[in-house]
């Protein structure tokens, strides 16, 4: 059954509550916030702060966040509690909202694909009846949340343009990742077994599919260089990867090959340093054309990747300018008292720039020269 603005919330089915009480069923007359997030989707850490300030400004409210890590990257479900509770401790000691894990992908199945949700972060918001009010992501919920709170916004006319226009944007998206799901599958069956031939022909069957889908690419050009070591072919993979990046003047696509050059999860002493350091240069100079540091778009994604080319570039002045913006993820209190256009001001997104948690696993192992590997079982994205 497709889930829906209307519908009755799913059921809360998750293995651990890892902060705050549990919570067995949405209690009547609360309002409810259910995010699904990852620690490695660097868009959700910065979602933290503003979910952190919704749950204080609007507590007596009856609001209720609740944060559900369902999308962990680790083998196993151990592996995957121990990281995010390590995650959560270094970045997140000052939360004051509920954070639930679930391994089994039951909530992505209860509440993901039933609405064709296939990025990351996603919001779920539950009425005071226990009715979905909207589904999408949290930038929307500063217009959306107080009137869902004041009971005006379900019966709105723009709420329901706008979950008309979310199916019709998302089923699509929903039936690529169908398409993929086989792939994937494959794909990760290799993975386990470090049997990298055998991952490389899944993802050169997923080219073959959908040959301008970037995370394949990505995942083609990391299996080449850093995991079967073939520089023959993964060279020339690469130079053609950076090239498209620039001529589709994607932000997403360069600031993925530059991680590809530069990120430290890999090895890069095999390639050639000076193409290598050309092509980082290259792709840097075109992040920052599209994205200049007095710019409003948000930096917490493209800067680190540029300052790393500049760092080991060995020019450290132009690195420091590609800092991570101060209070990515849960380092400080909200202001509450800040007005919400200053504080979402650097927030604003594009779609190009929602996409970017938008992968199934099997493509993040390009995202996994950020991790040496793609996470194992979701094909939620981040974006």
């Amino acid at each position: 059954m497709m889930l829906r603005m209307g519908s009755p919330a799913p059921l809360i089915k998750v293995e651990d509550w890892l902060r705050g009480e549990p919570l067995a069923n949405f209690q009547p007359g609360k309002v409810y916030i259910v995010e699904f997030w990852a620690t490695w989707c660097e868009l959700c850490a910065a979602e933290m702060l503003d979910l952190m300030r919704l749950q204080e400004k609007y507590r007596d409210s009856g609001l209720e966040v609740v944060a559900v890590a369902a999308n962990e990257d680790a083998p196993t479900a151990v592996e995957a509690r121990t990281k995010l509770k390590a995650w959560l401790a270094e970045k997140c000691s000052n939360l004051n909202y509920r954070i639930a894990f679930d391994y089994t992908g039951e909530m992505n199945k209860l509440w993901m694909k039933p609405s064709f949700s296939v990025r990351i972060p996603t919001s779920f918001v539950v009425d005071r009846d226990g009715n979905i009010a909207f589904i999408g992501h949290p930038s929307q919920l500063d217009e959306v949340l107080p009137k869902v709170l004041k009971g005006s916004w379900r019966i709105s006319d723009k709420a329901k343009a706008a979950d008309t226009e979310r199916i019709a944007t998302s089923d699509p998206m929903a039936r690529e990742q169908a398409l993929k799901q086989p792939i994937d599958d494959r794909f990760w069956a290799a993975v386990k077994l470090e049997d990298w031939k055998t991952a490389l022909w899944a993802i050169e069957e997923g080219i073959a599919l959908m040959p301008d889908d970037v995370h394949f690419r990505l995942a083609h050009a990391h299996l080449l260089l850093h995991k079967i070591q073939d520089m023959w072919t993964g060279l020339p993979a690469m130079r053609q990867l950076v090239r498209d990046a620039i001529d589709k003047n994607s932000e997403d696509w360069m600031v993925s090959a530059l991680d590809q050059l530069f990120h430290p999860a890999n090895d890069h002493s095999r390639l050639p340093p000076a193409e290598r350091f050309a092509m980082g240069k290259e792709l840097s100079e075109y992040i920052l054309a599209l994205n200049p540091p007095r710019g409003d778009s948000p930096k917490y994604r493209s800067y680190p990747a540029v300052a790393r080319y500049y760092h080991e570039d060995g020019n450290n002045d132009r690195a420091i300018e590609g800092r991570p913006e101060p209070g990515v993820g849960c380092a400080r209190v909200p202001e509450v008292g800040v007005p919400e256009n200053r504080q979402r001001a650097s927030r604003k997104r594009t779609e190009e720039e929602k996409a970017k948690c938008l992968m199934p696993r099997s493509a993040r192992l390009s995202t996994r020269t950020r991790r040496p590997l793609p996470p194992r079982s979701s094909n939620a994205s981040c974006g």
